[in-house]
């Protein structure tokens, strides 16, 4: 994900789509018609999803933070106001409010 919707200087909300669901059932629909030799593959591939699906938004909101760190080569203190700059520098659209509250939730869901 390159950018989470809803957040911008005059908004500091989340939004998270999230499709999971549709993407397993049609997992679980295939694994039900497949031949022998596709099951293994099918069955990893919905394991990985349901994975994914379970995990919480605060968690998603980590992870899409920390990939934006990486993304502009920040590799500091996570609890810094480095890394609000970091993420601020990969977001630019970012608020100060929004920027240190992800930063709140990355520091809570390390990687």
């Amino acid at each position: 994900m390159s950018g989470i919707a809803g957040l911008n200087k005059k908004h500091n909300f989340v939004l998270l789509v999230r499709d999971a669901d549709v993407v397993g059932a049609a997992l679980r629909q295939a694994l039900a018609e497949a031949p022998p030799e596709e099951r293994p593959g099918l069955e990893r591939a919905l394991a990985l999803v349901e994975s994914t699906a379970a995990a919480t938004e605060a968690g998603l909101r980590a992870r899409w933070v920390h990939s934006r760190w990486a993304a502009v080569g920040f590799t500091g203190d996570i609890t810094s106001v480095a890394a609000v700059r970091a993420l601020r520098k990969a977001e630019p659209k970012l608020s100060l409010v929004a920027a240190v509250q992800l930063q709140k939730e990355a520091v809570a869901h390390p990687e």
